[in-house]
């Protein structure tokens, strides 16, 4: 044969043609081993807050061999924690020292600590098979490039490089599991999924399974418990992060060991700043998705996929402003460049087979909605997170994710009785897709019509006025000045 077929090639090819047959692990290695030609060889691009939070869960599945991580930062301790020393203990327990870093009082994180993390790890639980050491990167291009045998990767980047990574690990041949959401410009997340199309790569977006009661209101909604279902509302606490007004004009020096033009990657060139990095990369247009980025795909995905929602035919949005004196002059400040510290985006959707149109509307930053009579004679008092949904007979209101639903409808109130359903998998599910099995509920495809939503809801901020989206065509008919917003402006060589 004139070219290698490396081990993630043959599988693929193996597998999908049934060309043979594993020897049963027990065989093997004893009981509860899994032989290297079974394993998922995993690199993890991105190592800060929440990939240590999750890092557990891979370290533990012995299908799973993470074999490279990759991450512009060294290693660091000022990246953003939800409370204090919470991640130095988790990697602790990672590493079975309970001393590690006795003296440190920030947050860490960077592909150092990811590579002592998993080398450690291995050594202790894995010591039998002989592990070879983890492989370290700043540059996810260099460790497609070197790195000749891997089947996946773990997209755990801020939201500007989630489509850049994934594009390049499916052309590469491998599969991709990545955190919300796919990306962070309409188009680039339309581009994911033609990729995804193209080139037969399993994916799994961890979103998938978080919001899964919302999908059983909405299967006792078609039953008909409120009538015809005409508005959904849903709020969020988002943002948690300081949600900056004004572009940093200091200039501080990019810390040692940060590769600030490699964090950039296809985002347009600007001077370091720490308010741009770690966890609070997501208030920025440029960086991240905003709030319902973070928090809407985990609560409205799976109602997408029980209502058949898909694209918005049009979104619009309201929004907080800031104000600054200039010259003894009070002006309001023309922002953007970063998302608002709160706002409502009210999306319509078309009527379709089994349903008529639906307007769903969002809130974040301690706004809430209006309460139908229904509800609001109940004196009902709404938390700081939580679902609504109005139809002609009545209402539900229920927890952020779906939870404790109420049914509130002829003059009563009373718990909400859903149609059964099994538990949603958020792991299991792609580890098996990736292995050979179905794809993943979970996959990129089924989430076409959140993403579309949650970048168009981005357009809508940015216009300042309510978009008009012909989804065939890709394109605002009503405000052309406003499809910019659709795409990135990248820097040269990182185009997509």
């Amino acid at each position: 044969m004139s070219e290698r077929i490396d081990r993630r090639t043959f599988l693929g090819t193996a597998v999908g043609a049934g060309a043979f047959t594993l020897v049963p692990r027990q065989v093997l290695g004893g009981q509860g081993h899994v032989p290297p030609s079974e394993k998922i060889t995993l690199a993890h691009i991105g190592f800060g807050t929440q990939s240590i939070n999750e890092l557990g869960g891979l370290l533990d599945d012995p299908r799973i061999q993470i074999v490279a991580v990759c991450d512009p930062n060294k290693d660091s301790s000022d990246y953003v924690e939800w409370s204090k020393g919470s991640i130095r203990n988790r990697i602790r327990q990672y590493l079975g020292d309970p001393n590690w870093r006795a003296n440190d009082d920030g947050c860490p994180g960077g592909r150092e600590i990811g590579r002592l993390v998993v080398d450690t790890y291995y050594a202790r639980k894995r010591a039998v098979e002989k592990y070879k050491a983890c492989a370290a990167y700043s540059d996810f291009r260099e460790l497609f490039a070197k790195e000749k045998d891997i089947d996946a990767v773990k997209v755990m980047t801020p939201d500007h490089l989630h489509a850049t990574v994934a594009i390049a690990a499916m052309k590469k041949g491998m599969h991709v599991v990545m955190h919300k959401p796919i990306a962070n410009r309409l188009y680039e997340g339309r581009l994911v999924l033609k990729t995804a199309r193209e080139t037969g790569r399993q994916t799994h977006l961890l979103a998938y399974g978080s919001g899964a009661e919302n999908g059983r209101i909405c299967k006792a909604i078609k039953q008909g418990v409120i009538g015809r279902l005409r508005e959904v509302h849903n709020w969020t606490n988002r943002p948690v992060w300081p949600q900056y007004t004004e572009i940093p004009t200091e200039r501080p020096p990019v810390p040692e060991g940060f590769d600030w033009q490699l964090w950039l990657g296809p985002a347009v060139d600007r001077p370091y700043h720490p308010h741009y990095t770690h966890t609070v990369f997501r208030g920025w247009y440029d960086f991240g998705g905003g709030s319902m980025a973070d928090m809407g795909i985990y609560s409205l995905w799976p109602m997408f996929v029980e209502l058949g929602l898909g694209t918005p035919a049009s979104a619009e949005a309201w929004k907080t402003h800031t104000c600054t004196i200039s010259n003894n002059v009070s002006q309001t400040v023309n922002n953007d460049f970063s998302y608002p510290t709160a706002c409502s985006i009210r999306f319509k959707f078309a009527a379709a087979e089994g349903r008529g149109p639906v307007d769903l509307f969002w809130y974040d930053g301690g706004m809430k909605p209006r309460l139908p009579e229904a509800v609001e004679a109940h004196d009902v008092v709404l938390a700081r997170e939580g679902i609504l949904f109005v139809g002609d007979e009545g209402a539900i209101l229920a927890d952020f994710r779906g939870e404790n639903p109420r049914l509130f409808a002829r003059g009563e109130v009373k718990p909400l009785q859903l149609p059964e359903g099994a538990a949603a998998d958020r792991r299991g599910s792609w580890v098996e897709a990736f292995m050979g099995a179905a794809p993943s509920p979970g996959s990129f495809l089924n989430a076409a019509g959140i993403t579309d939503a949650v970048n168009l809801g981005t357009v809508a901020l940015r216009a300042g006025r309510k978009v008009v989206f012909d989804s065939e065509a890709m394109r605002i008919t009503n405000a052309p000045e406003a499809n910019k917003y659709l795409y990135r402006e990248y820097r040269k060589g990182w185009e997509l």
